[in-house]
């Protein structure tokens, strides 16, 4: 036999018969089984039963079809119960949709203006679609506005539930997640816990804490004898009605009782509060009212060991269920002032209440020494130490929560002091080690240089000698990654700048006498302290985020001030196909400079430029980089290197170092300045003027 595919929620069940009797009723000319009006068969009117052969009992069958020819019979399953819908005929067509609304309001949904027996997507009034704000809330109203069923298709909501509009209230509670059972809550009266007016004994006590008789007895502090010992009785109370009772001795024990709805200690306070103060213990909110705070609440079971990996959903979030229960006191309050422990329990009860309240409205106190050596625990010791004014005072300086990634100035103020004050050695760049080209460039840590210049124009040379220069003034170290020099050759081209004479006798060298044993010995100590390598240990490319990676750590294990990319298209730039090189260039730059800045680091990005058509000679320009023109718009500053090819010109040994870029006013501007290369020993010599012929 052929089943529903897809049976109609919720629905009656009707009562199962045998085929002889349905077969009966159809050749009796009457229907076996009373349908509802407006319930929608399961079996269109034109489709047969199909049954095997020796099964079938044709006689009977084909008398009932012929005998009910002409009202189309409905086939309907007898062997199995059959769902049909319920109507309440009792109500009108306009009834049932005020119900459903109504209902539907008291969910929280908002009844969509479309027609019945559609879907309609929205926001989830339960998860509020997440910090994307997906519409995954998909809701259905049946025809008759008998039945809104609706179910969440986000993966950590999953809401899913339905109701009927009818007028006994009972809706299905269909939830498709685990949930933890509601549980019946114990209605509690003082005389059953034999609740006693407080003894002097703990009038005393709280008197000692600074708590005076009048804030116990408004907020119904009263005791309880158990063993031969009198404990505290904290009532805890919704609408002036005892929902529970919390108890401690003066060994600071606790206990509670069962089975009781947990919620907010003082949650009555809080109804029209546009400030709400969350603390973490019942004196510390008695403790707020002697300050003259009654807008204060404490939570009910104290503050966790650490803060969660995650949030649970609302309905399994069982240890905050009294912060979900009072949701609407919470969401109508502008301000949530954290004012939990000093400790680190206390903290991360803070930061549990932040990610559930919203960290945008929560606010936090900081309590005060108590001493040189100590703070204060909570707002309880801080009123006992030193009176009610200076807890008022605590709460009038509570600060704004922090959220990662958003900051004020005054978190920065000592650095800006110091950078005022010239604490900062190097806040207004380091030099070059040629003077001339510090009129328009100094090294600035934390910053992106780009240099460019056409092949065999000396980038890399240049950029060595660098190195050589700042190292020998400031004692920087550096960590390399040069994918187009073998490590031998780069070896002997910054020794040969370090110790100032050539790496052994060849035919450049003409008659210099090269470096000996001893100072080659000095000079490979000073490259093992001074330079860090990153090379890839395959015939692989290296991808910028595994430099990036790998800098890190020279910067973290061996204190690296400077970062070496040279060049750009030595390194691995795979990328998604829908990416293009501008977009690719963009987002790498920006990975290069958060590092740059955030470890302080400076960073030299050797770039070439793109093929020059009818090239002149002259010096290339930023924008002239093969990639993209971001080279020049996101780097900090912006070098050309420049070697004179022409001997009308002047020397051929003339270097040109062309400042195009220079973002911080600081560090220099833009200009020329010009150097004389030694090819022997690899030094480069400031030259005098504008534009020196010599």
């Amino acid at each position: 036999m052929r089943r529903a595919s897809n049976p109609l929620p919720i629905m009656p069940l009707v009562p199962r018969r045998s085929l002889q009797t349905l077969l009966l009723a159809f050749s009796n000319n009457r229907p076996p089984l009373q349908c509802l009006a407006g319930a929608t068969p399961l079996f269109a009117p034109c489709r047969l039963l199909h049954l095997p052969p020796r099964r079938l009992p044709s006689k009977n069958l084909f008398f009932a079809l012929e005998s009910s020819r002409d009202r189309s019979p409905v086939l309907l399953l007898p062997s199995r119960s059959v769902h049909l819908a319920r109507q309440d005929d009792e109500m009108s067509l306009a009834e049932k949709v005020d119900v459903l609304k109504s209902k539907l309001d008291q969910k929280g949904i908002r009844c969509p203006s479309s027609d019945a027996g559609q879907y309609s997507n929205m926001l989830c009034p339960k998860c509020k679609g997440g910090s994307s704000m997906e519409k995954s809330f998909s809701l259905f109203i049946r025809e008759d506005w008998g039945l809104a069923m609706w179910s969440c298709f986000r993966g950590n909501c999953r809401w899913s539930s339905s109701v009927e509009a009818s007028r006994k209230g009972k809706d299905n509670g269909v939830v498709h997640r685990k949930t933890s059972k509601l549980k019946e809550h114990r209605i509690l009266t003082e005389e059953e816990l034999h609740l006693e007016p407080l003894s002097e004994e703990l009038l005393s006590y709280f008197a000692a804490r600074k708590i005076s008789a009048e804030t116990l007895r408004r907020n119904a502090v009263m005791q309880i004898t158990s063993h031969g010992q009198i404990a505290i009785a904290f009532t805890y109370r919704r609408d002036g009605t005892l929902v529970g009772c919390k108890y401690r001795d003066t060994s600071k024990k606790f206990w509670q009782e069962k089975d009781t709805e947990r919620i907010f200690y003082g949650l009555d306070d809080i109804k029209l509060a546009t400030d709400i103060i969350i603390v973490e213990g019942e004196m510390d909110k008695l403790a707020l009212e002697e300050a003259g705070y009654l807008n204060c609440v404490s939570v009910p079971d104290g503050a966790p060991a650490q803060v969660s990996t995650a949030i649970p959903n609302e309905e399994e979030d069982t240890k905050f269920q009294f912060l979900w229960s009072c949701k609407q006191y919470i969401d109508k309050a502008s301000r949530i002032i954290l004012a939990t422990d000093a400790d680190q329990p206390g903290k991360a009860l803070a930061e549990e209440l932040a990610r559930r309240i919203g960290k945008e409205k929560c606010w936090r106190v900081k309590w005060p020494l108590k001493n040189a050596d100590e703070v204060c625990k909570d707002a309880n010791e801080v009123l006992m130490y030193f009176g009610p004014d200076a807890l008022k005072e605590a709460i009038e300086k509570a600060e704004l929560f922090p959220i990662r990634g958003l900051f004020n100035f005054k978190h920065f103020f000592p650095e800006i002091d110091d950078y005022y004050q010239g604490g900062c050695t190097d806040q207004f760049g380091v030099s070059t080690g040629w003077h001339n080209v510090d009129e328009f460039y100094k090294v600035i840590p934390g910053e992106l240089t780009v240099v460019t210049g056409v092949p065999n124009s000396g980038k890399s040379e240049w950029i060595d000698a660098l190195m050589c220069n700042i190292n020998t003034s400031y004692g920087w170290k550096f960590v390399l990654c040069s994918m187009e020099n073998k490590v031998k050759e780069h070896a002997r081209k910054l020794l040969e700048k370090h110790i100032k004479k050539p790496f052994l006798k060849a035919r450049y060298t003409e008659f210099v006498q090269p470096m000996s044993v001893e100072e080659l010995e000095e000079g490979k100590k000073w490259l093992n302290d001074t330079f860090h390598l990153i090379r890839c240990d395959d015939d692989c490319l290296p991808s910028v985020q595994f430099v990036l990676t790998l800098a890190k750590a020279a910067v973290c294990r061996h204190g690296v001030r400077g970062l070496v990319i040279d060049p750009y298209n030595e390194l691995d730039h795979q990328r998604p196909t829908s990416q293009t090189e501008t977009e690719y260039v963009s987002k790498m730059l920006t990975k290069i400079k958060c590092f740059a800045r955030h470890h302080d680091c400076h960073v030299w990005f050797v770039a070439h430029p793109r093929q020059l058509q009818n090239w002149g000679g002259g010096a290339p320009n930023l924008y002239d980089i093969s990639g993209s023109a971001h080279f020049i718009n996101k780097c900090d500053n912006g070098i050309v290197i420049h070697r004179n090819r022409d001997a009308n010109a002047g020397p051929l040994d003339r270097v040109q170092v062309c400042v195009r870029k220079v973002r911080n006013k600081v560090a220099g501007c833009i200009g020329d300045a010009f150097l004389s290369y030694d090819q022997i020993t690899g030094e480069y010599t400031p030259l005098e003027g504008p534009n020196p012929k010599n």
